[in-house]
């Protein structure tokens, strides 16, 4: 792959935004919600209220996701609205600095905003990724991608790790107060890192009729309505949707509810947030290794590879006890996520059909909020009916076994799974505009 100023611009707001995704989503939201914003609550609680919290933020991008990649693509302006869900997340994320202990319910709300301004931009993110990338270059760009994400949301959590181990240091009063510096730092961080993109990346524009003129909301449902559709014959796209919808529900749930699940069997915050940062660290040369290996070896083999990882991890989870099996379960984790992410997103943006990259991107990210809806609030709900959070992580298994047989029997062509250059010229399919 030739890395070129474009590409490496689109790379860096996966650089920015994934500071969100690792400290605010995995790593300090999930203990400050339980021991400053829930203090006094018991485990069980507080748990199902934080599932609920992300289940609203994905129910609310579920109802919305492919109206706005269908406004998206016909206004060509994927690059406008990533930058205003970017700026929603950014203003709410810096927004948890300023509540007060205690305050669940306002905590609860600005989280939600800023999930609804992290996923939505990323809808936009992923559909410029053609416009960034060939065919042959689409596994090693997304990978590019993931890597330097878990690269940048790394060092940022390194920063903020030592800055709460060290508080009087710095002159900070506490490690409480430290963390609610953390949201600001990565409000900052978030913002800086968009800057990239959107200066360097230019949009593919599409040549076919059709664009949107009066009222946007309404001819974007309508749009989808004929999109879907049109759409029936493309049978392998649909299938890797539901696929990926059940998997990657059993993925996100894991970043999501990792550290709240450790808590909830008495593991240390500290052990806690060293196990996500060599997550991080370890998933910044495996989800490079991974878009090597899916380019050599296919595409669908390696997310294939990657959610047999999964199945073991979750097994391990439900029986391991202490901080030195939460980091090897932390390792493993950090070899298989980005690849699963990288090469899931990839293999999509081969079967999608040319011109409508925002609005099949927006039912792509549309399935995956919408499983995550289901996993935080499944895993929460198994461990209050059941009193035992390992019971709740099990049932994971049912959503990646179910994901990984859907995905063995999809029909994926060699051009699609990446691994025939020679067919790279073959045009994908063009739907009409109505």
């Amino acid at each position: 792959m030739r890395l070129t100023r474009e590409k490496l611009g689109w790379a860096m707001y996966d650089w920015g935004n994934s500071a969100y995704a690792t400290i605010v989503m995995a790593g300090f939201f999930p203990v400050f919600f339980k021991e400053y914003w829930n203090a006094g609550v018991a485990a069980t609680d507080s748990t199902f209220r934080l599932g609920l919290a992300n289940s609203v933020a994905s129910l609310v991008i579920v109802a919305v996701a492919p109206v706005l990649g269908a406004i998206a693509d016909s206004l060509d302006q994927r690059r406008a609205m990533l930058a205003g869900f970017a700026f929603l997340g950014v203003l709410m994320t810096g927004g948890l600095y300023f509540v007060a202990q205690g305050a669940w319910v306002l905590a609860a709300i600005l989280y939600i905003l800023s999930m609804i301004g992290f996923s939505g931009s990323n809808i936009f993110y992923d559909s410029l990724l053609p416009s960034v990338a060939g065919e042959h270059e689409l596994d090693q760009t997304s990978a590019l991608g993931y890597s330097l994400g878990y690269l940048g949301g790394g060092l940022l959590l390194a920063v903020n790790v030592y800055l709460t181990l060290h508080p009087e240091r710095f002159g900070f009063a506490d490690a409480s107060f430290v963390v609610r510096i953390s949201f600001l730092m990565v409000a900052v961080w978030w913002f800086l890192f968009s800057i990239p993109l959107l200066v360097t990346v230019r949009e593919v524009h599409d040549d076919l009729p059709g664009r949107l003129t009066s009222n946007i909301l309404k001819e974007g449902f309508v749009r989808i309505w004929h999109t879907l559709h049109e759409v029936r014959a493309l049978r392998e796209v649909w299938l890797f949707l539901f696929a990926y919808w059940l998997y990657i529900d059993g993925v996100d749930t894991v970043i999501r509810m990792a550290v709240d699940y450790g808590l909830s069997l008495g593991i240390g915050r500290n052990d806690l947030i060293l196990a996500l940062l060599i997550t991080q660290f370890v998933g910044f040369p495996a989800a490079l290794l991974f878009g090597w290996a899916g380019g050599r070896f296919g595409t669908k083999n390696g997310i294939l590879v990657g959610l047999t990882v999964y199945v073991l991890v979750t097994i391990a989870a439900s029986k391991m006890s202490s901080a030195r099996e939460f980091y090897g379960l932390a390792v493993a984790i950090g070899l298989s996520q980005g690849g699963v992410q990288a090469l899931s997103r990839s293999l999509f943006a081969r079967m999608i059909p040319a011109g409508r990259t925002g609005e099949f991107f927006g039912f792509y990210n549309m399935l995956g909020k919408f499983a995550a809806i289901i996993g935080p609030a499944l895993m929460g709900w198994v461990g209050l009916v059941t009193g035992n959070p390992r019971a709740g992580i099990l049932s994971l298994l049912l959503l990646f076994g179910v994901g990984v047989v859907l995905l063995i029997v999809i029909p994926v062509t060699p051009t699609q799974d990446g691994r025939s250059e020679g067919e790279l010229s073959v045009k994908k399919p063009v739907l009409r505009r109505e």
